[in-house]
């Protein structure tokens, strides 16, 4: 055994290892969803439509998280938001023709990035992407030098400023979450109420796991004890923000999927596919 690992260590190729178990697993699943989430984002925010649930004037409905904030708002027969909705008015004139005119490509840029730049998934795509290495102990692609996050490091610091927007994005969508409790200014709750307030729950334990989010709270200090009791209450903080970090890859993956989930939701309901159970009636 021992001859073989300082072979493997001198010698390794693609894919040779040591290991005994499935190490293939969980790379083959992290390519697979992420894959899945991408193409399926993709296409939702290439439909520009069916990305709304409720009535065409007054208070209330179901927005998609792929398309919120709706910052301008092109009129369509079938599951575009009502125009009062709109951030900024209605969809520009200076639009490029070649680009779809779809809310979702104004904002899908932001937690974009802060995903793509986000500590776990680097060292996720690596691996399932890049296989630099796929595995502990296995090998991966030759590179010489290796140069997977130097290379990239400027482009990745990207994440402790995106960071400041997937905050602000939580609560735009509390605030969607908080008007899908209301039709015409009438209080109810339907099955999409909760999965949109969910959303912002389960991406807020995603984002306030953060690695960046926890330097802030708890970095650049030796010591909690020696300070005053704001540094104290600094440190329960910070034990907080601790236990998500420790959880940073479960909510990362509960969040992604259920950001897809309640489009997928939204689509159906808005399509007719399916019907909202709720209070309302309708």
């Amino acid at each position: 055994m021992a001859e073989a690992a300082i072979a493997f260590r001198n010698n390794k190729t693609f894919l040779q290892h040591l290991r005994t178990d499935n190490w293939w697993l969980e790379p083959a699943l992290v390519l697979f969803g992420f894959s899945a989430f991408i193409v399926y984002s993709t296409w939702a925010a290439l439909q520009g439509n069916h990305y709304w649930v409720g009535p065409a004037e007054g208070f209330g409905g179901y927005l998609s998280p792929l398309y919120s904030p709706p910052l301008f708002i092109r009129q369509c027969a079938e599951g575009c938001a009502p125009l009062h909705h709109a951030w900024l008015g209605n969809w520009p004139s200076w639009w490029p023709a070649f680009i779809p005119a779809s809310p979702a490509f104004l904002i899908l840029m932001f937690p974009g990035l802060f995903r793509f730049t986000c500590y776990y998934y680097r060292g996720a795509y690596y691996k399932a992407f890049a296989g630099t290495p796929p595995a502990c102990a296995v090998g991966g692609i030759p590179q010489n030098p290796y140069k997977g996050e130097t290379g990239l490091m400027i482009f990745q610091n990207l994440h402790r400023y995106t960071l400041y927007f997937a905050i602000l994005l939580i609560f735009i969508l509390s605030y969607d979450a908080l008007l899908s409790f209301f039709r015409n200014g009438e209080f109810g709750v339907g099955v999409g109420s909760i999965v949109l307030l969910l959303n912002p729950i389960f991406l807020g334990a995603y984002t306030f796991g953060c690695h960046a989010w926890r330097h802030l709270i708890g970095g650049n200090h030796d010591c909690f004890n020696c300070q005053s009791g704001l540094g104290k209450m600094r440190y329960k903080g910070y034990q907080k923000v601790s236990w998500l970090n420790e959880h940073h890859k479960l909510f990362a993956w509960i969040s992604l999927i259920w950001v897809g989930g309640t489009d997928v939701y939204v689509r159906l309901a808005s399509m007719g596919v399916i019907t909202d159970l709720n209070t309302w009636g309708n």
